[in-house]
């Protein structure tokens, strides 16, 4: 038996060896497969809002910034875990390369943090639908910084995205009993609006970053995990609570290791989460990016009436699909802007 494992793996050495250009070749196609990159966006987007929501409402906890750090530090151990054993490779941490992107390590410090505390006082259905205002400002950016254009049908899918939000805030407005709980939706919207600009200025930022360094997704990946970690875990030792009261309330001894366990998790799907955002970013553009987003958002909007408690009237369920709606016609509008960039000029 020892042999015969000695022999196939010998074989199977041989094989790879033999067609090495070819997996290479494989490889390369994939890396910069638009469709698959957002396929694998969306799916890991779904996984990392899920998550989260969980890890931020099923225990009352409130120590953010720790969960965001704990997150970048699971995806830095994993890819330099899978980099040691040879199947991905990233550049070696430069000093200089890192002044130049902690910018963009603000900005995700920023983006994460206020995406996070939106996530925690609004539910699933609101948060995605709201997501959809980050569209507007990334294609105005764009026009600004890259020289794009907002045609006639994409400036009705922006205000088929503003009704859409509209209609959520009135669904949830609506169901609100008390006090405390319009307080919590006005809070919800505040970071959520500030989530909007710090969520496009990061996109928009590390797009023309990424094409100045020439950055490949697991650089991207890496530098943005490593340089947040120590800005997150400043910001946790002085604006959070770390009295041993309310660490007995964010790790209460009866689902202490359900919290730490789900904190974990989080952390793993954040690592595709990372990956895939930057690998998005790379092989379309920013606005596809931000455009694929708000398709995504029924899935998740669904997933949150579903699993959580979230708010279910009339309301609320016609704003996801006027959310949805909107995305679809954005789609088309920057399908047809395509094609109308792709065909031939005729002389004048």
């Amino acid at each position: 038996m020892g042999l015969l494992t000695l022999y196939l793996s010998g074989q199977l050495i041989y094989l790879l060896k033999k067609n090495r250009h070819k997996f290479q070749d494989k490889m390369d196609s994939i890396a910069n497969n638009g469709p698959l990159s957002i396929i694998s966006y969306c799916a890991s987007s779904i996984l990392m809002t899920v998550t989260n929501k969980y890890v931020l409402s099923g225990y009352s906890f409130n120590l953010n910034f720790f969960l965001l750090a704990v997150q970048s530090g699971v995806c830095i151990a994993t890819i330099a875990t899978l980099k040691a054993f040879g199947v991905i490779t990233y550049r070696q941490f430069n000093t200089d390369e890192a002044k130049k992107w902690s910018p963009i390590a603000f900005l995700l410090v920023a983006m994460i943090y206020t995406s996070s505390k939106a996530l925690q006082f609004l539910s699933i259905p609101v948060y995605t639908i709201f997501k959809n205002l980050t569209i507007i400002l990334i294609a105005y950016g764009e026009v600004i910084w890259f020289g794009g254009k907002v045609t006639s049908m994409a400036l009705g899918s922006f205000l088929l995205m503003v009704f859409s939000s509209v209609i959520a805030c009135y669904g949830d407005s609506s169901a609100a009993k008390t006090a405390e709980d319009t307080f919590s939706l006005y809070a919800g919207y505040f970071w959520m609006l500030t989530n909007c600009f710090a969520t496009a200025s990061f996109v928009l930022i590390m797009r023309k970053r990424i094409k100045l360094t020439n950055f490949k997704d697991f650089d991207t990946m890496y530098y943005n995990n490593l340089l947040s970690i120590p800005i997150l875990l400043v910001c946790s030792l002085v604006f959070e609570d770390w009295s041993p009261t309310n660490v007995e309330l964010n790790f209460p001894s009866d689902n202490r290791t359900a919290t730490i366990l789900a904190m974990i998790f989080s952390g793993a799907s954040s690592v595709g989460i990372s990956y895939c955002s930057a690998w998005c970013v790379r092989v379309t553009s920013s606005t596809t990016y931000s455009m694929v987003g708000a398709l995504n958002k029924l899935p998740i909007a669904l997933s949150g009436l579903i699993f959580f408690d979230a708010v279910v009237n009339v309301a609320s369920v016609s704003s996801i699909f006027v959310g949805f709606a909107a995305g679809l016609v954005y789609a088309v509008a920057k399908q047809q802007q395509s094609k109308e960039q792709a065909a031939p000029k005729l002389p004048k």
